[in-house]
This record gives structure tokens, sequence and C-alpha cells, in this order.
């Protein structure tokens, strides 16, 4: 089945053609004719699936056998995004249909001046894609007028929920149409997502494709056992390694990959950093410069990870394990699109433990513990529980003890106290007890 036999317009047909794109994926197969017949949808896929698409040509479509009638046009289609760089990617493949069948779109998110986007508003947009924070900037300041709009898209929906937009996703729908075509994409189906669509969705149908807690096939997962102290040196050693491999490595804080972007630098290689913290130029250029291969090596919080949408990444690195167990999907999902293949390695400490299994328990598979020939891979962790206990390495293999750096430094500490003991012993008594908590110099 083909894009030809789903009801799309012309225009949009001979775009995708262009684009050498033939055959719809599953969650755009299932969702367009739902989408063109009027029905709100929730639907549920992985990232990478072509979602933007399952949503906005069969919308598209429909503004397109719409009459238009003067020059400025009020705003017909919104769509949420969680994070600057999803409103971003979603707006430029909006934009790359729109201008086919003569409809305009626009992309307000914080980071960039507000007049500019308020300037692009004024000349009268079709379609809007933001973050719900700007969207209610503009609409307190009167710059975006919602009254009139006919589809709403909520976009990776449960990371919008995890970042705290959900009392703004309700404030804005206050703002619209009672009457209107909602249409909900998610990765994951929280409890509060199906809250969400019972409030808000009119009888709704749903759509899942695949596994949502299902890594990609072509994926080979990996995880390294080692210290907190040397993931450092074993990242060091995997981009290394790799020289001319495009490389995602995602941490848990902004301090964190910071931190870890300038120790690496310092040692001669050439890693940039996305984040929350970063300005939107900063972003925007630190994702540039990864998609053209000037930069190969990049990391991410969870925050920026479902907005970078890349070709060719080789491998992705957990350096930190995350604490939910769906977002380690959404991070090796990076790797291994449009039928490649990929590698996702993670760095887990001793603290980590628990997370990785509640990562294997969701996935119902164990990831691969591998030993490299490095220095310090080579030397797995101990249990949190109990410093001194020796625990077995997942899957056999022996014993696991003390880490080197560890025994080091308690060796040394050991041999510091004792010569201190030693010292204290052979000096000459100058005092004696009087009594029991007293002392008196002789």
């Amino acid at each position: 089945m083909g894009f030809e036999t789903l009801g799309l317009a012309k225009p949009l047909l001979k775009v995708l053609e262009r684009q050498g794109l033939v055959k719809p994926t599953p969650i755009q197969q299932q969702s367009i004719p739902l989408i063109l017949e009027g029905r709100d949808l929730v639907g549920l896929a992985q990232t990478g699936t072509g979602k933007t698409a399952a949503f906005s040509l069969p919308v598209l479509t429909s503004l397109y056998d719409q009459e238009r009638t003067g020059k400025f046009r009020p705003v017909q289609m919104l769509v949420l995004s969680p994070t600057r760089e999803l409103a971003a990617q979603v707006e430029d493949v909006i934009k790359s249909y729109a201008s086919a069948v003569n409809l305009k779109s626009v992309a307000i998110f914080g980071g960039v001046p507000f007049f500019r986007q308020a300037q692009a508003l004024r000349k009268g947009a079709d379609i809007v894609v933001g973050t719900p924070g700007r969207i209610e900037d503009h609409v307190a300041q009167k710059t975006l007028d919602l009254s009139r709009v006919n589809y709403l898209v909520l976009d990776e929906a449960d990371q919008m929920l995890d970042i705290g937009f959900l009392p703004a996703i309700r404030r804005i729908f206050a703002l619209l149409p009672k009457k209107k075509q909602t249409l909900l994409f998610s990765a994951t189906m929280p409890k509060e997502i199906k809250k969400l669509s019972s409030d808000y969705l009119n009888n709704p149908t749903e759509v899942a494709v695949a596994s949502i807690a299902k890594p990609a096939d072509k994926i080979t997962q990996q995880v390294l056992f080692l210290s907190a102290s040397e993931k450092l040196n074993a990242l060091r050693d995997l981009i290394t390694n790799r020289k001319g491999k495009r490389i995602l490595v995602f941490s848990r804080t902004k301090h964190g990959a910071d931190k870890v972007v300038k120790s690496l630098n310092n040692g001669g290689l050439y890693l940039d950093a996305i984040h929350g913290n970063k300005s939107q130029g900063q972003r925007q250029r630190a994702l540039d410069n990864f998609k053209r291969g000037k930069c190969l090596v990049l990391i991410a919080t969870d925050i920026a990870a479902r907005g970078i949408d890349v070709p060719n990444v080789e491998l992705v690195v957990n350096y930190d394990l995350p604490d939910v167990p769906e977002t380690y999907v959404h991070r090796i999902g990076r790797t291994a699109r449009a039928g490649a293949s990929g590698l996702a390695i993670s760095f887990c400490a001793a603290a980590e433990q628990k997370n990785l299994k509640a990562i294997e328990k969701l996935i119902k598979m164990d990831i691969t513990n591998v030993s490299l020939d490095w220095k310090v891979v080579s030397r797995p962790i101990l249990s949190n529980e109990d410093p001194g206990k020796r625990i077995r390495k997942k899957g056999g293999g022996g014993f696991v003890g003390k880490s080197r750096s560890e025994t080091k430094f308690e060796a040394s500490r050991k041999s510091k106290v004792q010569r201190s003991r030693t010292r204290r012993s052979k000096k000459p008594s100058n005092v004696h007890r009087s009594g029991e908590g007293s002392l008196q110099k002789v």
C-alpha cells in the first residue's frame, strides 16, 4: 500500500515522491485515514517512526480542501511540543509539506527574540508549532489568537508531562474552541496521558504501533560495570577507538554534561553539549554541527533526547543510566534508524544497578555484560549495599572485587593511619590520668 491510496492531496503526494517516500510507515498507514475522517486520535509509537508526517499530512490535506479568503489567515492548526529542538524539527517537516499546498507555518519557542515571532504571526500563519510556555506568552501579549484553531496536536505528550507542562496544557485547552479535532501522540501511555485523553478528547481512536517498550531489533545493547570515577576514562577510550564515527552521549544532568565536555576537550578531543542551560543559538549550532559532521560527539540531557533526529548515529552511550526505564528506550532509539544497525553502551555504577534491573524488566531481556581491553573498564564495581562484599559478575565469569583505584586508595589510607599510630606510640608520655575523663600535665 502506497501513500496514493490514503486520500492525501495531490500536491503532497508529489512532495513525498520527490523525497523518495513511497510506502507509509505503520503509524502513518493506520493514522492518516482516521484523521481524514475527522476522528480524535491517540497514537502510540516510538520516536523515529514518522509521527510528524502521520498527523501533518492529513491535516494539511483537510486545510487544502477548505476555501481560504483574505490576506490574513487565522491559526487553524496548533502543535504543542515539549522542547525547542523538537518544535523546530517538527516545523521544518511541516513547512516542507505546507508550502506545496499554499499554507504557512511558524515555529515559536523560547531562546529566540519574541518580536521576530510576533512579526511572523502578524503576517498570518495557518499552522503554529511551539512549546507551551512561549505559546502562553504570545497569547498573553495578544500576538497569538487561538480562537479559531480547528486542529490541536500534542506531540510527545508523555515527555511534556514529565517536564511539568500539564498545567500549561490545561490552560491552553481552555483557550481553544470546544469543537476541534485533537490528536495526541506519545511513546508511552502512563495514567496521566489516559486521564488527559479522557478529559479533552472526544471518543478517541487508539492506534498503537509495535511495542512501546521494545528497542529496535538492530540495536546491539551492552553494559559496562565500572565505578563512577572510571566513567570519564571509559568514554575517552570509546571515542578514541571510534574516530570518524558519530556518537551521541546521554548525561543525567546539565552540569555533568558540561563537566564531561570540558574534561575531554582539554584532553584533545572535540565534543559539544546540548541542554536546557544553553541558549537557543548554542543548542542549534551544536545540533547543526553534529548533523553536518563538524562535531562527531554530542552530549545531551534527556530533555533534548527526542529533539535529536540525526541519521547515521553509530553509537549511543548512556554515561548515566536514566531513572525512568522508558527513557532508556528513547535514548538508544537515536541509533539504528531507517533500517540501519547501531550500538548502545551503558555505563553502570554501583548506585545505578537498580536502574539497570528496571530497564531489563521493561525490555524483557538481559543486556549483555562486556569487558573490553581497557585499563579501567575491565575492572567492574562493588555493590552499594555492602562495600566489602564480593559480587558475582552479571552472566557469570567469576567474582568482582574492588576496583584498583578503590583498593589503592584504601591501602594508602590504612598505611597513613598505621604510620600515625606508630609515631604516637613512640612519643614519651607527658600526661597521666587523674580520675575518669580528665587529663593532667606532669
